[in-house]
């Protein structure tokens, strides 16, 4: 701890930092003096008498930073008095990969400064988070950052001034997502679980299931097709009627046999969660490679759905803050079988919403999310359609499932050669 903490004060001038509210980050800098500079966005949201605080997780182990920040914000929640407001923040190096590291921002009234100083000494004592305290210069708008010592003092030798900044070429979070939001290799994901195993008793019995090590294969005899969409676009009936069509082999990803675990590793925090889906995809990789070489295969589902709420989950705000297309996060992971053809069921999102109400059926938190936010629903589908090697052919779920039938038919007549 105390030689990542050490890395990250030598480069801490160079930091930019971000606050979110309501999904929209304002991105602030720090320097050793000022030069007229107004107040960054965030603070001219204050009060001059309010107290602002940051803590930013920054444990050497991911899996403990990992839980220990969403473990963090529950015990805010509990602790901080309730005028308190509480926003994610972040701190980065510009263009630098894997130097994100995640928080939050706090503001608390007069009144409220001294509990919560003290819940804050409590905290700081775990070696886990950097916690910074900010106060208004007296006659001026200007901000200085201190940065507390373990010991729990809230002075430093340098104090630095608090500055505006330009915001990215990019949304913070891009920098780590590879191999932490979205994996790309069995090897990535497999190390991740691994080390979960003293903490999670449930991550050794999905290893169990797991292949020693997967590798790229040549594809399979017969054709393999993917069918994705968001919740009530008509993927059930849809594979199911492709399945009879075909005489094919239906599929559903993730795979059954981690039906038992699902619900408990998605009460983990986005490491562990998604390296828990991401290895579902090579089980059903193996799944393919048998039941492909005897008949043709139809996934419910596939990488893309894993890939594509991974991105939009991690990147706040609107589709513009995704990463560009032709990105490396849209890659293919090298070593996961490639289908045949990708069908991506698209609907009004109206239509949609009466779909999911006429279903009445129980959904995932990500599946309720799409239901209210309508950035995070447009966030998924342009994910879905950046995703390449293969890339996704669109088909338009609003006609009959007949109609819908008969075109994904001639979709695979056409790439598949059945």
């Amino acid at each position: 701890m105390a030689r990542r903490t050490a890395s990250l004060l030598t480069h801490w001038s160079a930091r930019v930092f971000s606050v979110e509210f309501n999904g929209a980050p304002d991105y602030f800098a720090i320097q050793d003096k000022h030069r007229g500079e107004p107040a960054p966005q965030v603070f001219r949201k204050v009060q001059s008498s309010d107290r602002c605080y940051s803590l930013l997780v920054c444990s050497s182990d991911r899996i403990r930073r990992a839980k220990f920040y969403a473990e963090l914000k529950d015990k805010l929640l509990r602790s901080l008095p309730a005028e308190c407001e509480l926003s994610p923040m972040s701190s980065f190096l510009p263009h630098v990969k894997d130097s994100l590291i995640k928080g939050y921002f706090l503001k608390a009234n007069p009144g409220d400064s001294l509990p919560t100083e003290r819940l804050l000494r409590d905290l700081i004592q775990s070696e886990s988070l950097l916690v910074c305290s900010y106060l208004k210069c007296e006659n001026s708008r200007q901000w200085t950052q201190r940065l507390w010592t373990h010991t729990g003092s809230s002075v430093m030798s340098k104090e630095y001034c608090v500055v505006p900044t330009d915001a990215p070429d990019y949304h913070p979070s891009t920098l780590n997502i590879i191999n932490s939001d979205v994996f790309y290799s069995f090897e990535e994901a497999h190390q991740v679980l691994r080390k979960c195993g003293d903490i999670i008793p449930e991550a050794t019995s999905v290893l169990e299931l797991l292949p020693s090590r997967a590798e790229a294969r040549s594809k399979p005899d017969f054709p393999v097709i993917v069918i994705e969409g968001l919740d009530a676009t008509g993927k059930t009936t849809l594979t199911q009627s492709l399945r009879d069509t075909l005489g094919a082999v239906l599929l559903p990803s993730p795979p059954q046999c981690l039906s038992p675990w699902r619900a408990r590793f998605d009460q983990e925090p986005p490491l562990i969660r998604r390296a828990f889906y991401a290895l579902g995809n090579y089980i059903t990789a193996e799944q393919i490679v048998q039941e492909g070489m005897k008949t043709p295969v139809i996934v419910d589902r596939y990488w893309h759905s894993t890939a594509s709420y991974a991105i939009a989950t991690a990147v706040s705000g609107p589709p513009c803050n995704l990463p560009a297309e032709g990105s490396e996060v849209y890659r293919w992971p090298r070593d996961l079988l490639q289908p045949s053809l990708v069908v991506l069921l698209t609907l009004d999102p109206e239509e949609r919403k009466r779909r999911l109400r006429d279903r009445g059926q129980g959904k995932t938190e990500e599946e309720q999310e799409l239901d209210h936010n309508q950035l995070f629903r447009l966030k998924v589908e342009e994910a879905y359609r950046r995703i390449s090697g293969p890339a996704c052919v669109t088909v338009d779920a609003g006609p009959s499932a007949d109609q819908v039938l008969q075109q994904v038919l001639i979709l695979i007549r056409d790439k598949c050669q059945l």
